[in-house]
């Protein structure tokens, strides 16, 4: 296939075309660059993908113009859209950034996947849109109509728009509930990369919540393998769909929302327990209370998604640590020791 993979100098976005090159499509890599972290780590990120049968784009989704370009000479078969503003913490501070790059470029690509069909959408959603949700593990069949952020409200955006494309045009649409990825290649900003900086610089870890956290951690190599399984399946309408009880996770349309997660939740404190054995180093650490935004647990139920793609995590979280830690250590020339 030729397939679009917006966001492609991203963490998830990079994974993903390379496992798509790897086993033999066309990948188109869109991506506009921003320096809502380093970019250098991005274009690092690009030099992997810079192999036959990749091709990158310099483009924001942004662009209306630049997108309806792109889809009229390229005629893409699939589109994996990850682009996105991410970060809970900053759509606290930066909204409208928010509003503009996941809800208006997400419309743009809507738009053009309407103008030239394709066989399947595959997008990027979070698990942040079960915001206040107590019940464990998080099924797709919850309600999620109470986000406890701007980010996690527009990636429930991304879900509903999607739906109406599904439902008005036959577009196949599958959003993807990511939880809590991480692993080589991640994203500065995220935890991992974090507490991994402050201990090999001597400094104190900021551990919220004082610690009494819980995430269903989900090592990158599963994700990516998980999304392509999604690619390859694409959405079909349910049957027999009940229109008195409706199902928020499947439609009459040829849409649905999955969970890709690990499917067993882990402590902060185990989390950080193994980072610290990777490195050799015991960590500063500076209780604190949650931040604004967050939530205290995170567990997905993943048996739909295994159920349609066969989709199976295998890589636990003593091991994602310590390919990350080599990574990290590697790319950035630092001592562990």
């Amino acid at each position: 296939m030729k397939v679009l993979v917006t966001g492609a100098a991203g963490f998830i976005g990079m994974h993903v075309a390379s496992r798509l090159l790897a086993r033999g499509d066309q990948v188109v890599g869109l991506d506009n660059l921003d320096d809502y972290y380093d970019v250098s780590l991005k274009r690092a990120r690009l030099a992997q993908l810079d192999q036959p049968g990749f091709e990158f784009r310099l483009l924001d989704i942004c662009d209306r113009d630049g997108m309806a370009k792109l889809f009229a000479d390229e005629k893409f078969d699939a589109v994996v859209h990850l682009a996105a503003q991410a970060g809970v913490r900053y759509s606290l501070q930066n909204p409208h950034r928010y509003i503009e790059t996941n809800v208006a470029g997400f419309l743009n690509v809507l738009e053009e996947c309407r103008r030239h069909p394709v066989r399947h959408l595959v997008y990027a959603s979070s698990s942040s849109v079960y915001g206040g949700n107590a019940k464990l593990p998080f099924s797709e069949s919850d309600n999620v109509d109470h986000p406890v952020s701007i980010y996690a409200a527009t990636k429930k955006s991304n879900e509903l728009m999607a739906h109406t494309y599904s439902h008005l045009f036959g577009i196949p649409t599958t959003g993807l509930r990511f939880f809590t990825v991480y692993g080589p290649w991640g994203r500065p900003d995220m935890a991992l990369f974090l507490f991994t900086r402050a201990i090999l610089a001597g400094q104190p870890v900021d551990v919220f919540n004082h610690g009494k956290m819980r995430r269903d951690f989900t090592y990158i190599d599963d994700i990516a393998d998980g999304v392509v399984l999604t690619l390859d399946r694409p959405a079909e309408p349910l049957a027999g769909f009940d229109v008195m009880h409706p199902d928020p996770a499947r439609s009459w349309a040829p849409y649905q929302v999955l969970n890709i997660g690990r499917h067993g939740p882990a402590g902060l404190l185990e989390y950080l327990d193994s980072l610290e054995e990777a490195l050799g180093r015991k960590a500063e650490r500076r209780y604190l209370p949650m931040q604004p935004g967050d939530v205290e647990a995170t567990f997905a139920d993943t048996s739909a998604l295994q159920k349609w793609t066969g989709f199976a995590p295998s890589t636990s979280i003593r091991e994602g640590i310590k390919r990350f830690v080599d990574w990290y250590l590697d790319f950035y020339k630092t001592e562990s020791k």
